[in-house]
């Protein structure tokens, strides 16, 4: 169902290795067209279709070498000239060069535009400036060639590799074949292929949107002043009332007013922003949304900059009916065709060593009922063996297997004596209503050993940052949740269901229609009818990002510099 990827090493080794004559394509100062103009001037006034044919052919044996030469130490551009006889596709007089060359030029200029760094061509316009024969021609068609690869990388599936960031993204990107791209920019219309390289989603094409207003409102000031701190609330009047009033306005939660207290519309506006926020919408301005409100659009920039990153690290199929969890948000919904069908609040893993709750995709393909809880080696020996060395009786709710699946007597067994590196036994939960599991969980095999499930800790889903699992993902509803994914295959869900509940064993129920699973991070959401939510870097990964994308020369907006 998902895109078919290559692999990460073949990636970076059909894109992250340059020859001498494409190193220059690094980005640190936009493109000029002065270049390409040398370029098409060059090629006007090339003497091939001039010259005698036996001179001819020796002009285009020259032409080929260069271009050998110049590939050798790339092999997907190496491949492909080799493929197509080392002609040209973009450093000739032909209409179909000419039109690659604007394509790209193009696209290259604007690629601040979509939250990419700049291109530093320097050496190469020199270069195209430069050209006097044959040769200098066949460098110039590899150079360009490489930028065209460089830029559909990066606007296709990202400037970064996610897991030299953190630990926690351990996302596969569907990266594409390197020299099937090039190939089929050769054979389509230049400009529509261009464009199509980009994310197709609504969500990538609404963050861009939201990024040139945003750029507009900075142009242009920003929120203005920030709002002093402490707590407003109905009935508060004063300065830093009508500077919370003020900043209200400017970001569009409140309509034009003159009122200098803290009224019912700023109390409905506070909300809203509350809301949007994923803050406790009580209407009261206490220090946490004083600190939200007060964040500058630079900020918010940053954030949209990082998402977009991210929408070019999921770019492929994410499945007609999908699950889509957002740590941040810390909820779960249920994708149909591109509508929420269904949401709960989740918990996401503590913030805290390795159990942050990595980033990833699979497909679901089964659910437990009554489930049993198989404590993972490193709970067990971590956690549990030392509670057990302190008192063998300790955590009584779990069992003690062998490795010949027989329980065994704890009273036999001295715990003193064993390492976590040593420890022979398993430790399980058998059904119960206070399993560590809950009633159900849903299953998608990984190797992180990550699912979604029920839990007996209900109350912790009335807080407002809900880390504190080992990195599962824990829902509010998962009776709801099931129902829904089992709508799919039977006519009575929640008959179904509860039937095997109330049976009391373990039962695994297979999904007839596997269903993806996106685990994302996202700080930064759009809303379908327009305007945007942000969310807290609960485990600070979309600063590292960002830092990343400054590193690479990505600039925080690209209007008036």
């Amino acid at each position: 169902m998902f895109f078919s990827p290559v692999s990460p090493a073949a990636h970076r080794a059909a894109h992250h290795t340059d020859t001498p004559q494409t190193a220059p394509l690094r980005r640190k100062a936009p493109l000029l067209k002065a270049g390409l103009v040398a370029l098409s001037l060059a090629l006007t006034s090339a003497p091939l279709a001039l010259m005698p044919v036996t001179a001819q052919a020796q002009q285009v044996s020259a032409f080929m070498q260069s271009v050998a030469e110049a590939a050798s130490s790339s092999k997907v551009l190496s491949d492909f000239y080799r493929s197509n006889g080392y002609k040209p596709v973009f450093a000739d007089q032909s209409a179909s060069a000419k039109a690659r060359r604007q394509a790209l030029l193009r696209a290259v200029q604007s690629a601040p535009d979509k939250g990419l760094a700049p291109y530093d061509t320097t050496l190469l316009e020199a270069n195209l400036r430069a050209i006097k024969s044959d040769r200098d021609l066949g460098r110039a068609e590899v150079a360009l060639a490489q930028l065209f690869l460089d830029y559909a990388r990066d606007v296709q599936t990202g400037q970064l590799i996610p897991s030299r960031i953190d630990a926690g993204l351990v996302r596969q990107v569907p990266y594409r074949d390197g020299l099937e791209v090039l190939t089929n920019f050769t054979q389509s219309n230049p400009q529509a292929y261009l464009r199509k390289l980009e994310p197709s989603s609504p969500e990538y094409a609404r963050l861009l949107k939201e990024k040139a207003k945003l750029e507009e409102l900075i142009a242009h000031g920003g929120w203005g002043q920030t709002v002093p701190g402490g707590k407003y609330e109905p009935g508060s009047t004063g300065n830093g009332v009508i500077i919370l009033r003020n900043r209200l306005m400017a970001m569009g939660y409140l309509p034009r007013s003159a009122a200098t207290g803290y009224d019912a519309k700023m109390e409905k506006a506070v909300q809203q922003f509350q809301m949007d926020h994923g803050l406790t919408s009580d209407g009261v301005a206490g220090q946490a949304t004083i600190d939200e409100i007060n964040l500058s659009p630079e900020k918010r920039m940053a954030s949209i900059l990082v998402a977009l990153e991210r929408e070019r690290w999921i770019n492929m199929p994410l499945g007609e009916r999908h699950i889509w969890v957002n740590l941040t948000d810390f909820s779960a919904k249920i994708v149909d065709h591109g509508r929420v069908t269904f949401e709960t609040r989740s918990v996401i893993g503590q913030n805290s060593g390795d159990r942050r709750s990595p980033e990833f995709s699979d497909e679901m393909e089964h659910m437990v009922i009554n489930p049993t809880w198989h404590v993972p080696r490193s709970i067990a020996v971590k956690e549990y063996l030392p509670m057990m060395q302190r008192n063998p009786n300790a955590a009584g709710h779990l069992r003690l297997v062998d490795s010949r699946g027989r329980t065994v007597n704890r009273a036999n067994v001295d715990f003193s004596q064993y390492t976590t590196r040593s420890f022979p036994f398993n430790l399980k939960q058998p059904p119960s209503n206070s399993n560590a599991l809950g009633l159900v969980k849903f299953m998608f095999p990984n190797k992180y050993n990550i699912y979604l499930h029920d839990t007996p800790s209900k109350s912790l889903f009335g807080r407002e940052v809900r880390a504190f699992s080992h990195g599962c993902i824990r829902l509010q509803q998962p009776f709801d949740f099931a129902y829904a994914l089992l709508a799919k295959q039977t006519a009575d869900p929640e008959g179904f269901f509860q039937a095997k509940l109330r049976a009391g064993v373990e039962t695994l129920v297979p999904l007839e229609q596997h269903v993806p699973v996106h685990l994302i991070y996202r700080t930064a959401v759009t809303l379908p009818k327009g305007g945007m939510e942000y969310r807290r870097d609960v485990y600070g990964r979309d600063a590292k990002i960002w830092a990343a994308l400054q590193d690479r020369g990505v600039q925080l907006y690209s209007v008036g510099g």
